[in-house]
Formats: C-alpha cells, structure tokens, sequence
C-alpha cells in the first residue's frame, strides 16, 4: 500500500511547529507585566476563551472544514467509500455472549437482543466489502480512489476501518463530539482519524470526496445521513452515485418506500437511487459496473 510517513511528517511540521517557523512566541515570553498577563493581550488565535464565544461560531465552521479538508488533500485522497450504520450492530464474535445475555432477559428485552444478534452478518459484510475495496487499491491521477471512510466508531464504523486495516491499507474516521464518552476505534488510521463538534461539517466530509455510499441498518444517525444523501442527489444538488443499501428486509419493515411513492411524496423513480445489496460482492459489483472498473 502507499507509504504516507512523507504526509505524516508534514503533518507534524505544519500543525505543531507552525508558530515557531513564523516567528511567533507566547506572549509575555520576556515581558510580565499586568498588561501581558491580562487575557486581553493574548494573540487571538491562542486565545480559547475568545475562540468558543458563540460570535465566533462561523470562524470555528470554517476550521472545521477546513483541517479535515487540507489534511486529505495532504494524505492523498481522492475520494472515499463512505460506510454508514449502527453502532448497535455486535460483531460475530460477540454473538455468543449476547445469547447469555438474552437468556437473563425479559421476553420483550431477548427480542431485541435477538434482532440485533441477527444483524451480526451486517458487520461482516462491511468488514469484506472494506477490505475489498481496500485490496483494489485504485489509484488515478496519483490519488488514491475509494477509501474507506466511517463514522470512526464501533459497530458497523469499527468493521470498515478493520477490514481496510487488515487489507494493509488506510481508511478515514470522522468522529462526532458527544456527551457521553467515546473514542475512535483502534482500526481507524491515525493521521486520518478525525474529530468534529458540529455535525453539519462532519456530514459535508462525509460526502464531500464520496463515490460510494454504503448504509447497512441503523438507527436515527443512519436515518438521518442516508436521507440527506438521497436528497442531495435527488434534488440534483449531488452528482448520482451508487448509494448501496443492505438488509431489504430491514429497510421495508421500518421505512414503507413504495407508499412514500404511492402517496405522490416522492417519485417512482426516485426509488432507483437505492441499489439494493446483501454481501460485499455484490456492493462491488454494482459500484464496478457504475464506473465501469
């Protein structure tokens, strides 16, 4: 796979030692006096307290997109693979101790464990459709094509950043402030491992360099970012692109498509934006032939 120390080490030049290559020093590095010591004196960008006051809420827009932005372009990326869904979603080897657990649970309580274990073979399709698109390792005009990018979490997210990491590739995680703790998955690469507080300019990098869009069965994060792209394209916003939709059986029992087309609030055609898939293979296959690999 490519080697990035080069982009790595920029990395490191240009976010860390940035102000002592510009000559800049801490204020009141030769001078303490009250007139240095006073926050007012504090250069505008190391001062943190101005920084968050919500009159600068557009300046912190544009550093979020910034970073992330200047950073792909450094690291190479053309474009990506985005993978959407739950962070609910076990993984294989999970499924026998949540069978313990559902055994200890009311009937209602075992149900849904029971579905989600159910939903285990998700997780290894990402994982298999990461890694193959991984293995391809399409490169044009000297980028790289079809990186994987997730959510940067567990679940489904963790299965694309494992199964690019096992192919002995890169692949991007975009992760979203929350109020409760959470952290990348360990799969995720370091320098493409990404941090957002709004998630409006992290749903903008999620689509920004995507070619493909996959959404395996989630909840109201998946909902809302598969929604987002099928208008984006619907209203032309979006150039088409194949938007890889897993788990049929999933998706019809909680979301009624063609009743939505039935009722006049979407059109027939609409419904062909979705290409329908329920293995990795097949999801490559399909975005093969859009492209014509």
């Amino acid at each position: 796979m490519t080697n990035n120390s080069g982009v790595r080490d920029l990395y490191d030049r240009r976010f860390y030692g940035a102000d002592e290559e510009a000559g800049f020093v801490e204020e009141g590095a030769s001078t303490d006096t009250p007139q240095t010591r006073h926050p007012a004196y504090k250069l505008a960008f190391r001062d943190d307290d101005f920084l968050l006051q919500p009159e600068l809420r557009p300046v912190r827009f544009q550093l979020e997109l910034l970073k992330t932005e200047m950073l792909l372009d450094q690291a190479g990326v053309g474009s990506t693979l985005v993978m959407y869904g739950s962070a609910r979603i076990p993984s294989p080897d999970q499924v026998e101790a949540l069978e313990e657990v559902a055994k200890g649970q009311s009937e209602d309580e075992a149900k849904v464990t029971k579905r989600l274990i159910e939903k285990a073979k998700y997780y290894q399709e990402a994982y298999n459709l990461a890694r193959l698109a991984t293995e391809k390792a399409i490169i044009e005009d000297g980028e790289r094509q079809f990186v994987v990018t997730t959510g940067g979490g567990p679940s489904i997210m963790e299965a694309g950043n494992r199964g690019a990491s096992d192919a002995g590739g890169e692949s991007i995680g975009l992760n979203i402030v929350l109020p409760h703790e959470q952290a990348p998955n360990t799969y995720v690469t370091p320098y493409l491992s990404f941090q957002f507080h709004y998630f409006a300019l992290r749903k903008m990098h999620f689509l920004l360099r995507a070619k493909a869009v996959a959404v395996f069965p989630g909840g109201f994060g998946t909902f809302d970012e598969f929604f987002e792209l099928l208008t984006l394209i619907q209203t032309g916003k979006m150039k088409p692109m194949p938007i890889l939709l897993f788990g049929k059986d999933f998706w019809n029992r909680v979301i009624d498509f063609e009743a939505l087309a039935e009722e006049g609030t979407i059109s027939a055609k609409d419904i062909d934006l979705i290409t329908w898939c329920e293995t990795a293979d097949e999801a490559w296959a399909a975005i093969s032939k859009f492209y014509d690999l």
